[in-house]
């Protein structure tokens, strides 16, 4: 199963019909054709879609062939005293990540972008936690950017510096009841990242 936010609504790729026992409104469709893939992201009356096909890799595979991708890392940082740190980019909470450079690592990338975002260093990875895929127009086209996260510890004093340049405009560290609040006006994969994660 891979879930991919499309317009910050959830559209749930699976071969498993079982999985069908949500009592939120949705909408399921069994995949035949690359023209179900575009009525399931076209749905605009239920706050769900589920795609379906008894062959998972040949759904996934073309459904990735709708869009270019662009591969991005980060992180969920967290400080000695166990503060997250959430950075406010473009009228949201988030956290850092970016897109990988050539010939990069998703773990190299993920520490430069949280060192980029946030002026902070002394970083140790912790291991993977997982990815999250979504989608965001670009330059007249819709991409698919799987994001590929990485526990991470802050172990060092250094001053929280915004990446102006990349539309960041506060850096915060915050204890579990906050990171509860500002989860709420995050992205829907931030706020499943951080209620999985950290709360």
């Amino acid at each position: 199963m891979y879930k991919v936010f499309f317009n910050q609504k959830p559209l749930i790729l699976t071969n498993e019909i079982q999985e069908f026992s949500d009592t939120e409104p949705f909408i399921f469709i069994k995949y035949s054709n690359a023209s179900q893939i575009i009525k399931a992201l076209k749905s605009t009356k239920n706050s769900k879609v589920y795609l379906y096909h008894k062959n998972f890799d040949k759904l996934w595979k073309t459904f990735t062939k709708q869009f270019p991708v662009i591969e991005a890392a980060g992180g969920l940082v967290e400080r000695t005293d166990n503060k997250l740190l959430f950075i406010f980019r473009n009228d949201k909470w988030d956290l850092p990540k970016g897109v990988l450079e050539k010939g990069e690592t998703f773990e190299k990338a993920a520490i430069r972008e949280v060192e980029e975002e946030t002026g902070i260093s002394n970083l140790k990875l912790c291991g993977k936690l997982q990815t999250t895929y979504h989608t965001y127009p670009f330059q007249g086209k819709t991409v698919l950017k799987p994001s590929h996260w990485y526990k991470m510890e802050h172990t060092g004093t250094g001053v929280l510096v915004p990446q102006t340049e990349e539309d960041i405009t506060e850096l915060r560290w915050v204890d579990k009841i906050e990171a509860a609040e500002l989860a709420q006006k995050a992205f829907p994969s931030i706020r499943e990242m951080v209620e999985k994660y950290y709360l």
